[in-house]
């Protein structure tokens, strides 16, 4: 007898030798009696036993990096008074989360697990699928800028399928399997899907959930686009409903659809035949509206929608989202999407819907309007879709606040240097040499084999290149001892890869410049190269340059202090070569045009979080942009304070200095 590892994760298998009695009903062959089971390469080890998803080793600290309480920072700065019984509610501070899901969702076990109400996920199924996008630029917010797909981070997506199939079922089996242990007991969790995976992730969840806990299988039917010429054409997507027990929360009552005006009169005749006996067994009417089946009419989003549509590819309409919150989570629930791109089901869950006016006819004029939020958790790897949800919340929040509604603040988190750490630890076994060398070469440089300084670590053509640890911010002291090592050397330009840059650090480096007689060039190292199946380089952004200034006047006999922006260069590695040289002209006449957003911290302390005291920001509908705050803040006390200045491009690109205040 030979024997070898069962691939299923079962025992040994003893395959008998070609002497032996032969397979058959006395004999049965060992895969003859395997049970149904999806296998792909990853789920066993090289021993044939199963892998378990080891959420334990993935937990790692979220850091809080923003506050977002709009309107009421913006009343409490100014000393007027707020109604917080009123109009904020502070028993939860919503969380929108900028990292790997998988990752973040392992780290919110901690505090969350079996709290979550309702999961709802909307992961990439398409290959093949194209992020190009073109973004608003300037006031009149022509579309002249076009956004490359590795730009957008949904390449990052992408590169889950670098071992094909397999590696796609692997990572929504991990990320699966841990959210299921944030579900409550009572929660609901649905998976977004079509024809391409569908059948994969339906295995996937039996496995996780079991299949006696599949509630519905929901097709979402839809018009629009083209046809093709010999097949039918797709216009459907397939949403898997399952729940962690056999007690979970549904409630049909605020989904009900209202019946067409023809349903509604046979329906009334039907009652109408059997009023003289009172005696009634057939189908009423609910007052409410019909029970909705498993297949939902609902439309896309369409390109001439100007109230909902944010222009982001992936983005879900609002009325399919709210049918999902409002029969699957009871009210005052906590909502988690582990792939929120533009922040549809944050916005849905805060109170976003989509309704009729009460004076016309059904299907007509549709409109938004807001109604008592849920709690809600939301995280994406992109910092595109993380700018985009974070706009479109600081939007909501004011108009609760404008309508007298309760509303939540959120915060912005992300894993910061603890997933650089867990990179580092996992994947280069802990040594920083290969740190450098793997930063190096996605940047496309050569390590210096023999270096004339420690602080210069590669070449890429004539610049040199230096490396900043995994745990540091690169700061001017060591900006400066860089930049002296490099001309020491002979260097005419240095490029300096860091993680995270000290504020201001581009002025710092400007009078280095002009002293030195070097170019200097400060370059994000991208997270993208922490994916695991990363082949092709992601784009290194060059900091951009920002410049503002306190403005003081006097207001209501006090002294005010605002903020005005002077100077912004924005970093434009992510913009297609083609169009490159036309946009650096415009930039450096008119870097206001690429700004999108921006923000102040009237009291910011440092290693603390930015706490949003204003914004300012572009719409669709309105393009306009202030380039000075209207806060007019007024401190508690004479004395020097520190502001700090948040800009986002139109890119999603973010980009932060101090301002020093002097209170006098």
């Amino acid at each position: 007898m030979r024997t070898h590892a069962d691939p299923y994760g079962g025992d040994t298998i003893a395959t008998p030798s070609k002497s032996t009695q032969p397979f058959g009903p006395g004999n049965p062959h060992p895969l003859s009696t395997l049970k149904t089971e999806l296998v792909w390469e990853g789920k066993y080890d090289e021993f044939g036993n199963r892998r378990e998803v080891d959420a334990a080793g993935l937990t790692m600290p979220l850091q809080r990096i923003e506050t977002v309480d709009e309107p009421r920072a913006r009343v409490e700065a100014q000393g007027g008074l707020f109604d917080t019984a009123k109009s904020h509610l502070d028993d939860f501070r919503n969380m929108l989360i900028w990292g790997d899901n998988n990752l973040v969702a392992a780290s919110l076990l901690k505090d969350f697990k079996g709290k979550v109400d309702l999961i709802y996920i909307d992961p990439p199924f398409d290959v093949g699928s194209d992020f190009t996008m073109r973004v608003p630029i300037g006031d009149a917010g022509e579309a002249a800028v076009e956004k490359d797909q590795s730009a957008l981070e949904m390449v990052a997506y992408l590169d889950t399928w670098g071992r094909g199939t397999d590696s796609y079922v692997h990572m929504m089996y991990e990320r699966i399997a841990t959210l299921r242990d944030l579900l409550s007991t009572t929660g609901n969790f649905y998976v977004h899907c079509d024809r391409r995976v569908v059948h994969f992730l339906r295995s996937i969840c039996d496995e996780i959930f079991g299949p006696q806990n599949l509630r519905n299988e929901i097709i979402w039917c839809y018009r629009g686009g083209g046809t093709p010429e010999k097949a039918f054409a797709e216009k459907h997507d397939t949403i898997l409903r399952y729940s962690v027990s056999e007690d979970y929360y549904f409630d049909v009552d605020p989904v009900r659809v209202p019946y067409s005006e023809a349903s509604r009169e046979r329906l009334e005749h039907e009652t109408n035949v059997f009023r003289g006996e009172r005696v009634y067994t057939g189908y009423r009417p609910h007052e409410g509206g019909k029970h909705p089946e498993d297949w939902w009419t609902i439309q896309p989003i369409m390109p001439s929608e100007k109230m909902e549509r944010v222009d982001f590819p992936t983005q879900k309409p609002v009325e399919l989202i709210q049918r999902i919150v409002d029969s699957s989570c009871p009210p005052n629930g906590l909502v988690l999407d582990a792939f929120s791109g533009s922040g549809t089901t944050a916005a849905v869950a805060e109170g976003l819907r989509v309704g009729r006016h009460a004076d016309k006819p059904a299907g007509t004029d549709k409109y938004l309007f807001f109604t008592a939020p849920r709690k809600w958790i939301a995280i994406d790897l992109g910092r595109f879709g993380i700018h985009t949800a974070r706009k479109r919340l600081i939007d909501i929040q004011r108009g609760l606040h404008s309508e007298s509604k309760p509303y939540r603040a959120f915060d912005v988190f992300n894993l910061g240097r603890y997933e650089r750490q867990w990179w580092q630890k996992a994947r280069l076994i802990g040594a920083d040499e290969d740190h450098r060398r793997v930063v190096l070469e996605f940047y496309k440089a050569e390590p210096l084999s023999q270096s004339p300084s420690p602080y210069l670590h590669g070449r890429k053509g004539p610049v040199y290149c230096h490396v900043d640890g995994i745990d540091s911010i690169f700061g001017r002291d060591e900006a400066s001892l860089v930049a002296r090592a490099a001309v020491a050397a002979g260097a005419k330009e240095l490029c300096c890869l860091a993680w995270e840059f000290e504020m201001d650090l581009r002025m710092v480096c400007d009078a280095l410049e002009s002293e030195l007689g070097l170019r200097i060039k400060l370059i994000q190292i991208p997270r993208e190269i922490m994916e695991k199946n990363r082949k092709e380089p992601p784009p290194f952004l060059e900091v951009a340059t920002l410049e503002a200034e306190p403005v003081f006047r006097v207001h209501e006999g006090r002294r005010v202090v605002d903020i005005k922006l002077r100077k912004f260069i924005p970093s434009l590695a992510e913009v297609p070569t083609k169009e490159l040289q036309a946009l650096q002209e415009r930039a450096i006449k008119s870097g206001f045009d690429f700004v999108d957003f921006w923000a102040v911290d009237f009291d910011h302390h440092a290693g603390g979080p930015f706490n949003h005291h204003w914004q300012d920001y572009r719409t669709k509908k309105d393009r306009s942009l202030k380039t000075v705050s209207e806060q007019m803040h007024a401190y508690p006390e004479k004395g020097k304070y520190t502001a700090c200045v948040k800009v986002v491009d139109i890119f999603g690109c973010d980009t932060s200095i101090t301002v020093p205040v002097d209170y006098a």
